[in-house]
């Protein structure tokens, strides 16, 4: 019974009453607060429930973080906007690995990934980054993006950064790549479960051992 509306208002509420500051992954990178709480909301669909989200979030005045995949179940302008006058940041949730692999095995007539190598799947998927990236902008200025899982798909879509830095865009952060998970407990609700991690194929961190009673200041979660 952890994953229903109210029980994720009142978790909010225990949090600002124990004096936790809401911050954006972006004001992650210039912060000053030692006890500080990160909301990441990844809208892999069902944008609606983020747009509540973000609505009960604006009520309590909290910011969060969303990251909008180049997908119709999540990519939709008039939410986003929405999202936005709501006082939240907004990021590209970037899955371009992916997507290149699709379009090469459409061609190929295969959906194999034996037949695509990693490495040729760099090019094509960093234009179609540039290109999503650029599309995302044009309704925010995004200065923060995190990887989708696709837990579905042979490839990691951070390998991209093998090849690419996505610094060079403008980019200043990736969850994943720089926050600092010995300062920051990291907390996800993947597969509806708290300990989602040890069964999620991408969606993970490295946790310290001084974070195992949760004796922590700051952190981010993924809900």
């Amino acid at each position: 019974m952890d994953f229903t509306i109210r029980k994720y208002i009142t978790l909010l509420d225990a949090l600002l009453k124990s004096g936790y500051n809401f911050i954006t992954f972006r004001d992650y990178f210039s912060t000053d607060l030692d006890r500080f709480a990160i909301l990441r909301h990844d809208v892999d669909d069902r944008k609606m429930n983020s747009l509540h989200f973000a609505e009960i979030q604006n009520r309590l005045g909290i910011r969060g973080t969303y990251y909008f995949r180049m997908v119709p179940q999540s990519y939709d302008p008039r939410i986003i906007n929405r999202i936005t006058a709501l006082g939240h940041e907004i990021g590209y949730h970037y899955e371009d690995m992916d997507f290149a692999f699709k379009a090469i095995s459409e061609k190929r007539k295969t959906k194999s990934k034996k037949h695509v190598e990693e490495t040729e799947l760099y090019d094509p998927a960093f234009e179609l980054y540039k290109e999503h990236l650029a599309l995302l902008r044009k309704l925010f200025p995004v200065k923060t993006i995190c990887m989708h899982g696709s837990p579905r798909s042979g490839y990691d879509n951070k390998a991209l950064w093998k090849k690419y830095n996505y610094k060079d865009l403008d980019i200043i952060g990736e969850p994943y790549i720089d926050m600092d998970f010995n300062k920051v407990l990291y907390l996800t609700d993947t597969g509806r479960r708290w300990d989602g991690q040890k069964v999620s194929i991408r969606d993970k961190v490295e946790i310290p051992s001084h974070f195992s009673h949760l004796s922590f200041r700051s952190f981010a979660m993924l809900l």
